[in-house]
């Protein structure tokens, strides 16, 4: 057997060799620290104190706005470097996986990919402790889940690849990242032809969709697969040439169901992406549609798991007003809107007593700004916790809508602290603001 058959290659130069059945590692190289000034932003203006905690070195994102950056500690975050900004990635080029120590106030690259996009960086999130991190990489031409061990200096390559991680660490979920930009930019991995990338066959495939693969072993399997999924639509399609696809893939906070985004694409690109929501347990049985109307058409905007479990929150305007903050039951029940006098949109979340949202809106004044806000549900009451410059706004990108900045805030595991992103001087940076005075 030739010995290309133990070893597998990292797109970004490490040699992963197999060290079990399935089991593929790598060593590190060495890395060091490097101190980071931590600055107050506008203490002015700002509703509560906001500190930028990124360096000049590079163009900073975290993951998104309901995956917490911040570690099960709270003592780290985990954040993406990216090489540039001012046009969309290039196959083959790099980003880096940090970590910034917010008491030491250091910033360490732990790991360097070509799995990447500027909307979600390069997904890296924590596992249940702050030991480990899953990122994904290319290795032997695919994009994979791959593990960081941050005590050993080790990472391990995954069988399938990962777009969320279990509240456990155990097991990471995912639909190949390689199809993630035919229907939105930014949030998997480039493809070789910018242009054209990777699609699949027209219909809702039956050995495609969500893999599961098992941290330990690193053994990938189907947990469900697209037609599945879109069997369990009510309504058949206007049409009968459109494709299926999966796209934001979510764990609840209790590890016992996953929300599931499905998207189904016609030629001409007539009703936009036809956005389905779902749940199903985390063994792929009891597929549940959430509401989402009209069907065949746009639905809504920005699901996210509220933290019982048993609801989303979303963006939704079911009395067929304007844009809503609902709490939709999984089952496929009535929403609740949760406001009617308070606008919905941007990335809300919303903390276990059910008071707070956070939220964020992009606009033009006349520059790009991002405004981060606090909702208080029990009062009605919307606040404006920061105001700054970001990147362009969508209307002003056309085609390149993936190089906008949203400002993404999303709680530390407290609930206490929110991290988002901003441009104030041009340039991507992270932000941590602190809510206590007001909670």
């Amino acid at each position: 057997m030739k010995r290309r058959n133990f070893i597998k290659h990292s797109s970004a130069g490490l040699i992963f060799a197999l060290v079990a059945p399935g089991m593929w590692a790598s060593k590190l190289p060495p890395s060091r620290k490097r101190s980071v000034r931590f600055e107050p932003y506008n203490p002015a203006k700002s509703l509560v104190p906001v500190t930028r905690v990124t360096p000049d070195d590079g163009f900073y994102v975290h993951t998104y706005y309901d995956v917490c950056p911040f570690s099960p500690s709270g003592r780290y975050l985990v954040v993406s470097r990216l090489p540039y900004e001012d046009h969309v990635p290039r196959f083959g080029d790099t980003a880096d996986v940090c970590v910034i120590d917010l008491e030491e106030r250091t910033i360490e690259t732990i790991y360097t990919t070509r799995s990447w996009g500027h909307q979600t960086g390069t997904l890296a999130q924590w596992g249940a402790t702050d030991r480990h991190i899953v990122t994904n990489d290319v290795v032997d031409g695919r994009a994979v889940g791959v593990e960081i061990d941050r005590d050993a200096r080790t990472a391990r390559a995954l069988d399938g690849p990962m777009y969320h991680i279990s509240p456990d660490g155990k097991s990471v979920i995912g639909f190949p990242l390689e199809l993630m930009d035919i229907t939105q930019r930014g949030y998997g991995v480039v493809a070789k032809d910018y242009d054209h990338p990777p699609t699949l066959p027209q219909g809702a495939a039956d050995n495609e969709g969500i893999w599961k693969t098992d941290v330990r072993s690193g053994r990938k399997s189907l947990l469900v697969s697209l037609r599945q999924v879109a069997e369990k639509i009510p309504v058949p399609p206007p049409r009968n040439d459109g494709t299926f696809y999966f796209w934001h893939s979510k764990y609840n906070l209790q590890g016992t169901r996953i929300m599931q985004v499905l998207r189904c694409q016609f030629p001409d690109g007539s009703g936009e992406r036809n956005v389905n929501v779902f749940t199903y347990d985390v063994d792929g049985t009891d597929i549940m549609r959430t509401f989402s109307e009209p069907i065949w058409g746009h639905g809504g905007g920005h699901p996210n798991w509220h933290p019982d479990g048993k609801h989303l929150l979303r963006n939704l305007n079911p009395d067929g007003g304007p844009s809503r903050l609902c709490k939709v039951p999984i089952d496929g029940g009535k929403p609740e809107i949760l406001s009617h006098t308070i606008d919905g949109g941007g990335h809300p979340t919303i903390e276990p007593s059910e008071r707070y949202i956070v939220t964020d809106a992009m606009y033009l004044d006349p520059d790009p700004v991002v405004r981060i806000r606090l909702i208080d549900i029990v009062n009605q009451v919307e606040k404006a916790l920061c105001v700054m410059p970001t990147k362009p706004v969508s209307e002003q990108l056309g085609r390149y809508d993936e190089l906008r900045l949203d400002g993404h805030p999303t709680w530390d595991r407290a609930f206490k602290r929110i991290c988002f992103q901003g441009a104030p001087a041009g340039r991507r940076q992270l932000f941590v603001a602190d809510l206590t005075s007001l909670l």
